[in-house]
């Protein structure tokens, strides 16, 4: 782990903040690459790109505040790199990249088409951020051979855990390579259906190993899927018939994920 990156006198440039810029930078290459080969400007990517970069910062730490309402009056909160939400991001990101989309006279479809490989690509990039600044979104504790602690991690933890950052790189990888594949075989809506299908699979795969607890502002909130987990929903079962032997079963049964979610990390109990 490497939170700090480069040290140059008051100075710092933070790993997460570095392979962001990274991220961008690459995803408007590839994104300049579709449109063009689409028919359009190649710098129309830039605006779109840093469209979606803005537009899903500020979607982010906008969608965590409404989380925590308490943190609203927190000024230094409002302007710092911690307190961001996925789903906010993803929610503001698309509303800014399809304003600018319609401002420059791209088509929906040809926009999206040619952004789902770079979304992937970013993905994968913004991930290695993760995994150098530890900001805990590694996953829960685990002897699997490549394991990995966090001592001095934004958010660390001594034990071994799944280094979940890694699997999410790998996962992106792979999927900007499928996209880029299939980019001229499949028309602009099934390409972008694929990366949906791809990405779905892969956040729903990750949850399994992933950590739920809020060990510091910063680090990210139980997912949607975990607040499915503990709602009283979840632990609804039809009436059985008398002599039913699954009637016998518990009717609050948790599975190893979340058992396994809920235990300490970094000397810290599980956010309950």
């Amino acid at each position: 782990m490497r939170p700090v990156l480069v040290e140059l006198g008051p100075l710092q440039v933070n790993a997460w903040g570095f392979m962001a810029a990274l991220a961008v930078l690459a995803s408007a290459r590839v994104a300049g690459a579709e449109l063009q080969r689409r028919g359009h400007a190649r710098a129309d990517a830039w605006p779109l790109v840093l469209a979606g970069a803005i537009g899903g910062l500020i979607g982010a730490k906008l969608y965590f505040l409404a989380e925590h309402p308490d943190r609203i009056t927190d000024a230094a909160n409002l302007l710092s790199g911690e307190g961001f939400t996925w789903y906010g991001g993803v929610l503001g990101g698309t509303l800014a990249v399809l304003a600018v989309a319609r401002r420059r006279g791209l088509a929906p479809a040809v926009t999206a088409a040619s952004l789902v490989p770079a979304l992937a690509l970013a993905y994968a990039i913004g991930r290695i951020g993760c995994q150098l600044a530890g900001d805990g979104t590694y996953g829960t504790p685990t002897d699997v051979p490549w394991a990995m602690s966090y001592p001095d991690a934004i958010v660390p933890t001594t034990q071994r855990v799944h280094p979940t950052p890694i699997y999410e790189t790998l996962a992106g990888l792979l999927i900007f390579a499928i996209l880029w594949r299939l980019r001229t075989r499949l028309s602009e809506w099934r390409l972008v259906g694929v990366y949906l299908v791809l990405s779905g699979a892969e956040r729903f795969a990750v949850e399994f190993v992933a950590a739920t607890r809020r060990s510091s502002p910063g680090s990210p909130s139980p997912s949607c899927g975990r607040w499915a987990e503990r709602s009283p929903a979840s632990r609804w079962s039809p009436p059985r018939a008398p002599g039913d032997p699954r009637s016998r079963l518990p009717r609050d049964f948790r599975g190893r994920s979340e058992r396994a979610a809920a235990a300490p990390l970094g000397g810290r109990a599980a956010d309950r």
